[in-house]
């Protein structure tokens, strides 16, 4: 699962990010209101961390931003300004959760992984083909009843499929999702591990399938249609 993280405070949003990663989330960062919407345009995010307080553009004027763009990432406001009065501003102007500072990690987690289930992508916390699942809350592959042992970007190429499934996933949206902007990588990597992962998958009644110059598709093999 994709984050950005909108933060000034340069020290924090490292830790955040480092503790966040732990967590099996990749985090990108940014540490002003214009460079989130610059992000925003050129990528796409399960979810978006904001600060109000921002150098330039403030939070609450990416908010409004982004949903005068009708771009419906899931937001949640992450700042010291706790009071109601700002809280309600901001649910007003489309976010979807708010949480002030300080916190508990272990809240802002549960919070992230409400708002991304929340999405619509699923309502159960596991999701699943044929006999591989999926469990929202842990991030945890299993196949067969047996818990498969993932490299980070090979768990997050699985995750777009899986939470994709029956839908043609091409390779720059795989891209997108698995590496930084900027990253010097090919689309030859996901071929890599998309290979890897159909080793991984020998056994289990999961296809990944390939779609000529379409992209890729995960499926039940016992599938009909």
């Amino acid at each position: 699962m994709k984050l950005l993280l909108v933060e000034d405070n340069v020290e924090f949003a490292l830790w955040l990010s480092k503790a966040l990663q732990a967590e099996r989330f990749t985090v990108e960062c940014v540490h002003d209101g214009s460079a989130a919407i610059d992000r925003l345009g050129q990528a796409q995010y399960d979810l978006l961390l904001l600060d109000l307080r921002l150098p330039g553009m403030d939070g609450r004027n990416v908010l409004s931003s982004l949903r005068r763009r009708r771009n419906d990432t899931p937001v949640l406001v992450v700042t010291a300004n706790a009071s109601v009065d700002a809280k309600v501003d901001c649910l007003d102007l489309g976010a979807d959760d708010y949480v002030g500072k300080p916190f508990e990690m272990r809240e802002l987690v549960a919070r992230i992984k409400a708002l991304i289930r929340r999405r619509g992508r699923s309502s159960q916390s596991v999701v699943q083909c044929a006999d591989l699942q999926f469990d929202l809350d842990t991030h945890e592959f299993r196949a067969a009843g047996q818990s498969l042992e993932l490299t980070l970007r090979e768990h997050h190429v699985l995750e777009t499929l899986m939470l994709r499934q029956g839908k043609t996933v091409t390779k720059a949206q795989l891209m997108v999702k698995v590496f930084d902007i900027g990253s010097e990588a090919s689309e030859n990597a996901i071929e890599t591990y998309v290979h890897r992962l159909r080793r991984k998958l020998t056994g289990s009644q999961a296809r990944i399938l390939t779609l000529r110059g379409l992209g890729y598709l995960l499926r039940d093999a016992n599938a009909t249609t």
